[in-house]
């Protein structure tokens, strides 16, 4: 009977010693991560060589904090921690390669779809040049017409450059190499996984959305009407619809998104103030502060921003967080930059209302196409509008509801094509796509992101935002933010300041947030030698220096 004891008791010490050695070796760091011997979770255990295509997750929410994640990359930030105590940064970093050199290779590819941001305007100069070059190789030729269906023939190297040159579709791009990455470190299907199970498109889907209903004309006309209104507190002068658009416009970023509300400012601006022809200084000052009031315009509510919806779902940041720490901040440094601003041109206002009077008929003189009519649209025309618009918002975070409506919005445009404006879907789809580019590159990002975060946390709120406003400037604004959202844990404080940051330096250069490219496009025909990237910083700094001061101060 004693030995029996004793084998049951040497039994259970040996089941107690295995366990144990399964524990210790659930927290341990592989250093072949990306080899044949993945480590992944299997229910509940570390297994080796999980099946990718097989049905069980490859981490489960125990690894990852936020949810079963099916594809075998990124590996869990929690992984790497147990043994980065005591570490520096770069010694986390060099830890985390070594654990995993997909990380580097997938950041590589990720600084390059960023230096790719600061060619695209050497493609698009490549690109005239070579379309004025094939333009004129057609006329040498002598080159006609023989069908009214026949196109013109196009060169293909210029459309390519053109096509490269497009700052929204550069993440996209770059997901053809990263795709090659995925599949030399893991597997094919493991990014397949990647793109179908772990990463969600439903913002990419809302915002082309919430674009196209919003920039409809009874929309459109909505918010024209609201800027009229103010300009005519001051007869409609130049001064007035200037202070009415760089004040007003921006804030409509908060509900008819921010590309929306770019496209109606710089058009209102180009036919009440450009046609005027002011003075080099004052063309300036006015784009620059259009870019930064724009930036910081959609922070009153937490659906429009493309950077503010990257953060506020995970961060449960709704409309009254919003505005109670955002909104008031940038209305009053709006208010406050415009101002200062419409101080120091003063004579020029005078100038332009003078210009104004000599020419009567400005407004009349101005050819109008069809869709400047300003024929009446029924309010029940607007009512209809308002609901879809408000039935995106409520459900944006339910795709298969607000894809419904919007399909119900195109047949109601079609049913009443007399009081609607031919709207392309172009550019909705273009924001897209470069934010759907985003959220693949950027959902790997988290390795060095955390640390490097946490290293700013440690220096405080204001270095922190300085940082985000930097980076931003030499990035678009939705990345900065959206990458602060893939790191666990980080305080409230800090996930302030670059949110802050990341809008503060929308406006310093044109790549600095994605609707700038639509300003400059329509407002860049008044600048006869284009839009020098060096004086839109120059004149986008005191308003920056406005906003980043309302952000820390109050």
């Amino acid at each position: 009977m004693k030995r029996i004891f004793s084998l049951i008791a040497l039994l259970v010490l040996v089941n107690i010693v295995c366990l144990a050695q399964q524990e210790a070796a659930a927290q341990e760091v592989s250093s072949s991560v990306s080899g044949g011997g993945v480590i992944c979770p299997d229910g509940g255990k570390i297994v080796r060589g999980v099946d990718p295509s097989g049905p069980k997750p490859a981490w489960s929410y125990y690894f990852t904090g936020k949810g079963d994640q099916y594809s075998r990359f990124p590996v869990p930030l929690s992984i790497y921690e147990p043994s980065e105590q005591g570490m520096s940064l770069w010694q986390k970093l060099k830890h985390r390669v070594e654990v995993d050199q997909f990380n580097l290779a997938a950041t590589l590819i990720f600084l390059l779809a960023i230096l790719h941001t600061f060619l695209a305007p050497v493609f698009q100069s490549l690109a005239h040049k070579l379309e004025k070059r094939y333009k004129e190789k057609l006329r040498e030729q002598n080159f006609r017409i023989l069908h009214p269906e026949q196109r013109v023939p196009v060169s293909f190297i210029s459309t390519l450059c053109h096509f490269l040159g497009e700052v929204e579709v550069v993440f996209g791009l770059w997901i053809v190499p990263f795709c090659l990455v995925c599949q030399h470190y893991y597997s094919m299907e493991d990014f397949l996984r990647y793109i179908d199970r772990d990463t969600s498109f439903t913002e990419p889907l809302f915002v082309a959305v919430i674009m196209v209903i919003a920039s409809s004309r009874p929309i459109y006309r909505l918010a024209e009407n609201t800027l009229q209104l103010g300009a005519s507190l001051g007869k409609g002068s130049p001064a007035a619809w200037w202070l009415s658009v760089l004040c007003i416009a921006p804030l409509l970023g908060s509900f008819i998104t921010e590309p929306a509300a770019m496209t109606l400012s710089a058009i209102l601006l180009g036919k009440k103030i450009y046609q005027l022809r002011p003075s080099v200084g004052l063309c300036y000052a006015t784009i620059a502060l259009l870019f930064v009031n724009v930036s910081v315009g959609g922070t009153l509510t937490h659906f429009a921003a493309p950077p503010i919806v990257m953060v506020a779902g995970k961060w449960n940041w709704d409309m009254t967080h919003m505005f109670t720490h955002f909104g008031w901040k940038a209305v009053v440094g709006i208010v406050l930059a415009n101002l200062i601003y419409f101080a120091i041109f003063t004579k020029e206002f005078r100038r332009l209302a003078e210009v104004q009077r000599q020419n009567a008929s400005f407004d009349g003189s101005v050819p109008t196409s069809w869709e400047d009519r300003q024929d009446v649209i029924p309010i029940w025309v607007y009512i209809v509008s308002i609901i879809f618009l408000a039935w995106t918002v409520t459900f944006a975070h339910h795709p298969a509801i607000f894809i419904g409506g919007f399909m119900f919005f195109l047949g109601f445009t079609m049913a009443t094509p007399q009081y609607q404006n031919a709207f392309s879907i172009k550019v909705p789809l273009l924001v897209a796509f470069f934010l759907a580019g985003l959220l693949i590159l950027g959902g790997v990002q988290g390795w060095w992101m955390q640390p490097v975060l946490q290293a700013l946390a440690d220096l405080g709120a204001e270095a922190t935002m300085g940082v985000a406003s930097v980076l931003t400037a030499f990035n678009d604004n939705a990345s900065v933010t959206f990458l602060s959202s893939t790191v666990p844990n980080l305080p409230e404080a800090i996930r302030y300041a670059i949110v802050a940051g990341a809008v503060t330096g929308g406006g310093l250069t044109v790549i600095a947030n994605a609707p700038n490219p639509a300003g400059q496009a329509i407002l860049g025909k008044y600048f006869k030698s284009g839009i020098s990237a060096g004086k839109l910083f120059i004149w986008a700094f005191l308003p920056t220096v406005i906003m980043f001061l309302m952000f820390t101060l109050f």
